[in-house]
């Protein structure tokens, strides 16, 4: 499972950094890919990755501001001129289908693929075996969303030393002992599937939030998480501009990711101001409030390990 930052720039592009767009990658776990939030020049940064657009699930917009939305048109007829067939969900604000269906309709694009519009409010947004996602309401000019995506706990590991205790034949048994049945052995042992199976392992915890102001909602959406990917748009000294402009400034990033106990925090959505070596700037206000904070670039990738 693997984070990888499209556009890492807030409001509009510069020479270093496109607008935001963010990649989870899922191959081991489902063989797709979902998408957070779709800037312009998405589809051209795509292009310059390992990440095939055919291979998109879900795409998950925070807000209906530009700078996270106008790539969609683009990356959505890319997608079917590169052979993408498999159905695509658009996961979004209310609005979003309103303002994207004209768009498709009078430039007559053929998608080759299903797309299904899902509008967002508050609460589980979707929910399988493995996955569930959530969101609230941030802080910010419009409504502007989180996403928590919380992987559901795996079943824990075979002990097979113990199996071998008991005199478990290798073979058929292992995989009901595995599902928890009880077995009889040849010998007359009863096995208890379920006292053969270690304890459940914890699947990963990740909140992608939309552009805010610091809020109580963002402490709550990443609450325990492994990763927290948080707008850093000012350094603490623009505090007073973060405010006025429903913004997070780097300290305000790092005191959300204190107060929620996550394990690391990536900032993005970084203001054109900060060219070459000044967003360093944002990394050392963050990393006196939080320590394990990373600053994301455009084609930078984390492992949630």
């Amino acid at each position: 499972m693997e984070l990888y930052f499209l556009g890492t720039g807030a409001g509009m592009p510069s020479k270093e950094r496109n607008v935001t767009s963010i990649a989870l990658t899922l191959y081991d776990e489902r063989g797709t890919m979902w998408l957070f939030d779709c800037g312009e020049g998405t589809q051209h940064q795509m292009l310059r990755s390992p990440l095939k657009a055919s291979r998109l699930e879900f795409i998950f917009i925070t807000h209906l501001h530009g700078d996270h939305i106008y790539g969609l048109p683009g990356l959505l007829t890319s997608r079917s001129n590169q052979g993408g067939t498999t159905p695509l969900v658009l996961f979004g604000p209310p609005g979003l289908e309103s303002l994207l269906e004209p768009v498709l309709r009078l430039s007559q694009a053929r998608l080759s693929y299903e797309l299904t519009y899902r509008e967002i409010h508050e609460g589980t947004v979707y929910e399988d075996d493995r996955f569930e996602i959530g969101c609230e309401l941030l802080d910010h000019r419009i409504d502007s969303y989180g996403y928590r995506i919380v992987e559901k706990d795996k079943q824990g590991k075979l002990d097979a030393s113990r199996l071998k205790e008991l005199g478990v034949p290798a073979g058929p048994l292992y995989g009901r002992i595995k599902r928890g049945e009880t077995v009889e052995l040849p010998d007359g042992t009863i096995v208890d599937g379920a006292a053969c199976i270690g304890a459940p392992i914890p699947g990963k915890k990740i909140a992608i939030l939309g552009d805010t102001r610091r809020c109580e909602a963002a402490v709550r959406l990443a609450a325990g998480a492994d990763v927290l990917v948080h707008e850093a748009t000012f350094d603490a000294t623009l505090d007073e501009l973060a405010q006025t402009y429903y913004h997070s400034t780097a300290k305000d990033a790092a005191l959300t990711a204190a107060s929620a106990g996550v394990k690391s925090l990536i900032l993005t959505h970084i203001s054109s101001r900060y060219q070459e070596d000044e967003a360093v700037r944002l990394l050392e206000d963050a990393r006196e409030h939080f320590g394990e904070t990373y600053i994301a670039r455009d084609h930078w990738s984390y492992t949630i390990g």
